[in-house]
């Protein structure tokens, strides 16, 4: 008998490190009382998992990620789906998203859709995409197959680089969406000609997991060769981290000022930055360390006097929502200096509860971290602020609690 509390949750990836504000929101369902099935299209490729990823209890699927990797699979998937009231609809929408982007992508998410439609978990009745662009689609095609409704959690890069006819339509299909900064969600609304079905819900932070930081920081400035002030950053090493442009930055500091930088993150770009790091000169004062778990991460949150992240919006489009890290630094008291990108200002005001500065600009960031290397009591009030701001307004249990509610006002509706 399906089940109206069992949700089929369509993931691009699972698990992984980079997207833990995921995993705590599907762990917050799984406590609200939602049944959960996790359907990934990639496999995992991260090395370490967080502790959340073990407290989550839903079963994970995995499509194939590559049709022609799987044929039979997908083969007695199409034969399957043929009979179904609801193929003309699905391959009708098909087609007509692939007149428009006729790319082997295209193809592959109409094959995930009908493995996912073929192989349907027992009791789910309910489907629901992290993020608008692939899973989305995947998501789309599965409920026009199987004639159940759907909605969609949109974040940052999947609402920046899909095509506007893309996210339009999805929007018209998907119940409701939900993303988490303003500036994401006036570009849905746009989009969906200002339907109400188009929701802000911030991820917010388990505060349990990020409890109140007791210690305290030395009141280093900068000014001792022998404690110099640790500057850290945490992100995959990816264009629109601006990661290119911290290091530029950390390089027009004055030679005599005592600082060290910690990167914590994977990514394609990691040579790269190390050679650029090199060629600056500063390449004895970072360190990189990494993908590390989240425990790994607080830890360095406690030890380090500043937090720091270039964020930009990069060549294709993309840029970040709201990046969960600076949310975490903020909640451990951790002064952070950032770029005034997508969703960080509402987060951190300059001068206030952070210092921001325009993307692309190493001298303007330069500026900013040089104020807070020699300024330890303006990190201390900066800090302070910042997590009040977490505490007061960014309890993930807000989200999981407004998340919970459109569920619940759907699914009696229903009956």
């Amino acid at each position: 008998m399906p089940s109206r509390r069992k949700i089929v949750v369509v993931l691009k990836g699972y698990p992984r490190l980079s997207e833990t504000f995921i995993a705590q929101e599907l762990l917050g369902l799984e406590r609200a009382g939602i049944e959960l099935v996790i359907v990934a299209l990639r496999r995992p490729t991260d090395g370490k998992r967080h502790p959340v990823h073990d407290e989550i209890r839903a079963s994970v699927h995995y499509l194939p990620e590559y049709l022609h990797e799987e044929p039979l699979r997908v083969f007695r998937s199409l034969l399957a789906g043929l009979p179904r009231k609801g193929f003309p609809r699905a391959f009708g929408a098909f087609l007509a998203d692939l007149r428009r982007d006729p790319t082997r992508n295209r193809i592959r998410r109409f094959g995930q859709a009908l493995v996912l439609a073929a192989e349907w978990p027992a009791g789910a009745s309910w489907l629901h995409a992290h993020f608008a662009h692939t899973p989305a689609s995947v998501t789309r095609y599965t409920s026009l197959l199987r004639d159940l409704p759907w909605t969609c959690s949109a974040h940052a890069k999947d609402i920046w680089t899909s095509a506007d006819w893309d996210l339009a339509d999805k929007l018209s299909s998907a119940r409701w969406t939900v993303t988490c900064t303003r500036t994401g969600f006036q570009h849905l609304k746009s989009l969906a000609n200002g339907s109400s079905r188009v929701h802000l819900s911030y991820h917010g932070l388990d505060l349990t997991r990020f409890a109140d930081f007791a210690g305290t920081r030395p009141p280093r400035d900068g000014l001792s060769p022998d404690d110099p002030v640790t500057i850290l950053s945490v992100g995959r090493a990816v264009e629109k981290k601006g990661f290119d442009t911290l290091l530029q930055a950390l390089a027009l500091l004055p030679p005599e000022l005592a600082w060290r930088l910690e990167h914590v993150g994977g990514g394609g770009h990691l040579d790269r930055l190390k050679a650029l790091a090199e060629k600056l000169g500063i390449a004895p004062r970072v360190s990189w360390r990494g993908a590390l778990a989240q425990e790994e991460v607080l830890r360095l949150y406690r030890q380090a006097d500043i937090f720091t992240l270039a964020c930009r919006i990069a060549s294709d489009g993309d840029r970040d929502g709201l990046p969960n890290v600076l949310v975490e630094a903020a909640s451990q008291r951790l002064p952070c200096v950032s770029t005034n990108v997508s969703g960080i200002p509402e987060l951190l005001t300059n001068g206030e509860t952070g210092l921001l500065v325009p993307p692309d600009d190493p001298k303007a960031l330069a500026f900013a971290l040089e104020r807070a290397i020699r300024d330890p009591a303006l990190r201390v009030r900066l800090g302070d602020a910042a997590e009040r701001r977490v505490r007061d307004h960014f309890d993930h249990r807000s989200s999981i609690g407004q998340l919970k509610g459109l569920f619940e006002q759907e699914w009696q509706t229903a009956t």
